[in-house]
């Protein structure tokens, strides 16, 4: 039996990005259907019914008790952050993607290829790293929600004939995948985490933490929570060639985006 470097990396840079997506997807949405459940219960007790102040849960054999506090009382000795699966998934995808797009000549056709594989490269790598920049500055000054995603949208449109017309269609699907599992594991690191420990350093010393940075993490939650089920799409894309294969692709993608928004409204009022 031969021994295949890559064959073998593969493999286990894959085995890893899937199983640290499931656990990062699957703490966002369990996050996201908890904070749900909390919001039922504050709508209720404004209006004036009785709402319990927890939620009950069963599962493994136990009940579990869970309250939400926006001002704890009393600091824990141990704070569980949810952080390594959104840098694990990124590290690994990225990984992938260049082992078998950037290193392996997937990204380009090897007959009529528009570009030249340096030049793909360097376009990927910019569409990955310009996708989080515009992102982040649309959405740190659009104070309108429905314009920010007519706009969103639109720019993701515009990635996808792009990336449709430079790249393979593999490629292009997964280019664009990649672009938004950016933005979510930027999301995580950037705009969530930091406010998050300033938070707790402001209770700690006994200041009243800044409610407003509160909002922002939990609104980039929210647009992890509905940007991830297109993304988990073009990880599986390249099975299903006719969508990456067909002739309107860029169309094809585009309206499956937008079918996975759908999908996630659905799912996050469940």
């Amino acid at each position: 039996m031969n021994f295949n470097f890559n064959e073998w990396l593969e493999l286990i840079l894959r085995w890893a990005h899937v199983f640290a997506g499931i656990m990062w997807v699957g703490a966002t949405y369990y996050f996201t259907w908890l904070d749900g459940r909390f919001v039922e219960l504050e709508e209720k007790a404004a209006k004036g019914e009785n709402a319990e102040k927890f939620v009950w849960m069963v599962h493994s054999g136990g009940f579990y008790l869970v309250e939400k506090q926006k001002r704890p009382q009393m600091m824990p000795t141990t704070l569980h952050w949810f952080r390594w699966e959104a840098a694990i998934t990124w590290i690994t995808g990225f990984l992938l993607f260049g082992l078998m797009y950037y290193h392996g000549g997937y990204l380009i056709s090897s007959e009529d290829a528009l570009i030249s594989k340096g030049t793909a490269i360097g376009l990927s790598f910019g569409m990955l790293l310009g996708g989080w920049v515009v992102y982040d500055l649309l959405w740190k000054f659009c104070k309108n929600e429905t314009i920010g995603l007519v706009i969103s949208y639109i720019l993701i449109v515009a990635s996808a004939w792009i990336a449709c017309r430079y790249f393979t269609g593999r490629g292009a699907f997964l280019q664009v995948g990649a672009m938004m599992g950016t933005i979510m594991a930027a999301n995580v690191w950037m705009r969530i985490l930091p406010p998050q420990r300033r938070m707790v350093a402001a209770l700690k010393e006994g200041r009243e933490p800044d409610y407003k940075e509160a909002a922002s993490a939990k609104g980039r939650s929210k647009h992890n929570s509905f940007i991830v089920i297109p993304v988990v799409f073009t990880m599986i894309s390249n099975h299903y060639s006719g969508t990456y294969g067909s002739k309107y692709n860029w169309i094809i993608l585009s309206v499956l985006v937008l079918a996975g928004w759908g999908a996630a409204k659905i799912i996050r009022r469940a």
